[in-house]
């Protein structure tokens, strides 16, 4: 969502570093370039001027002026400047005594109830929260049956469905339920309609009284732009929010809506939906994404990410091969298959420093079709050709490419990509784990080193990698 927007800042910053030092002419011409990107990436603009009025006022401190690298230092002001439009700190889903009650409040078509099954999933997995889902809309043709579907999809149990219920008595019904049953959160998705109007309020209003949540989630669509921002401003004055769930940031919205939401509303964004799989829901980190605008690539959720997919069992194994110089088919399958949970070459490329940029060129050269087509080579190969690929010789070359839909040269690239892996593999084995520690603490420093370790065990907190970036040192 925010790759042209980082585009154009990522210009105005190299301009901004080629120069050996900065006067106020500098700084002005470089904030007109930044005012101008945020207006295009439609962020409102009211929250354009404050924030342009706050970077100028410090980047033209004598500070900066004077700095040895004063691009450097007026990147890291846009950077915590960011931070700050978008919300300062991490803000966390909250709970109560049990069972306590989320209340998702939103327009019709903006993704509610699909969020409300993935917030489900979401704490199931995560937090381990036994959660009952209740659908009140019984306005929408199917709705509740929307959500019981749902609701068998995740594995999370739903409200059984009471025709000819109200709203509030559905809302009574499900806390009942919870209290008997041992139900930790009631997760209460409300009816939307196509536009905000007095009856649609006056429900929401009544249901949060009684039912009294400990969260109101306000589900706004990231591609409709500021008609999302209105939209959040509105229902938090006739039914206060505590937080903000942003759906379809995966697309090519332009963002504003994320960059203008917590200025305008004054409501943190708790919640990202990033694609239409369950686990396509993420918490918001302001320093984070800010990391992402800027191209300083994010690290933590790397890392994160790293930890939630990689079967530990599997990476034991592949470190034991790795030791011995040992390489062969199927284990560059599983590694492909562990690229391709972590989001894919480009979706990794945009989360490392410096590297944003490439992402747009990995996509054009459909490295996802070069993947397709190596797994399919390996997938026709035989288990004994797989693990001895010194066997594939002319006959068996012609017919793997007859099964898999290719060629045989495509079958002696992806020959010579495993042999380069093995050359690489028997290097290691003969500088011995000392020499690759030793490269490894050069490069990275012992204590980051230390906390990823750490991480992969899950005895750290991998957001203590922040200390690696200078920009982001402090932002949690």
């Amino acid at each position: 969502m925010f790759d042209s927007l980082g585009d154009k800042l990522g210009k105005v910053f190299g301009k901004l570093r080629g120069k050996g030092g900065l006067n106020e002419d500098d700084v002005a011409d470089a904030m007109r370039e930044i005012r101008v990107a945020l207006l295009e990436a439609d962020v409102a603009l009211p929250v354009v001027k404050n924030f342009i009025e706050t970077v100028k006022l410090k980047a033209v401190g004598q500070d900066v002026i004077k700095s040895v690298t004063p691009g450097q230092q007026v990147v890291k002001i846009v950077h915590d400047a960011l931070v700050e439009m978008l919300g300062g700190d991490t803000q966390e889903l909250t709970f109560s005594a049990p069972p306590s009650a989320y209340l998702m409040v939103g327009l019709q078509g903006s993704g509610k109830t699909t969020t409300t099954a993935k917030i489900a999933k979401f704490l199931t997995d995560k937090q381990r929260k036994k959660i009952l889902m209740a659908s009140l809309d019984v306005y929408r043709p199917a709705a509740q049956d929307q959500l019981a579907q749902l609701g068998t999809q995740t594995g999370i149990a739903t409200l059984p469905i009471v025709a000819g219920q109200k709203p509030l008595d559905i809302a009574h019904r499900a806390m009942d339920m919870a209290r008997k049953e041992g139900f930790d959160l009631v997760i209460l998705d409300t009816a939307g309609r196509l536009t905000i109007d007095e009856e649609m309020m006056a429900e929401v209003e009544a249901i949060q009284r009684a039912m009294n949540p400990v969260e109101t989630l306000l589900v706004a669509d990231a591609m409709t732009g500021q008609d999302a921002v209105n939209t959040a401003k509105i229902f938090n004055d006739r039914v206060p929010v505590t937080g903000i769930v942003l759906t379809r940031v995966d697309g090519d919205a332009r963002g504003g809506a994320a960059l203008s939401m917590k200025a305008v509303t004054g409501k943190p964004i708790k919640l990202i939906g990033v694609g239409e799989k369950w686990d396509a829901l993420e918490p918001f980190h302001p320093d984070r994404i800010a990391g992402r605008i800027l191209g300083m690539g994010d690290v933590v959720s790397l890392v994160e990410k790293a930890v939630e997919t990689i079967d530990r069992d599997e990476a034991e194994k592949m470190a034991a091969k790795f030791q011995k110089g040992e390489f062969d088919f199927n284990d560059l399958l599983s590694q492909m298959n562990q690229v391709k949970k972590m989001g894919g070459v480009g979706g990794l490329v945009k989360m490392l420093p410096g590297l944003g940029n490439m992402s747009a060129q990995l996509e054009k050269a459909n490295l996802g079709d070069a993947t397709k087509k190596q797994e399919a080579i390996i997938l026709s190969m035989t288990l004994e050709e797989r693990s001895r690929p010194v066997l594939l010789n002319a006959s068996r070359k012609r017919r793997i490419a007859a099964g898999s839909g290719t060629t045989v040269q495509d079958i002696n690239k992806l020959y010579k990509q495993l042999q380069d892996m093995q050359t690489v593999m028997k290097r290691m084995k003969k500088m011995g784990m000392g020499k690759m520690m030793g490269m490894m603490q050069g490069m990275m420093g012992e204590k980051d080193q230390a906390l990823i370790a750490e991480s992969m065990k899950g005895n750290a907190d991998p957001r203590d990698l922040l200390g690696a970036n200078p920009f982001l040192k402090g932002k949690r």
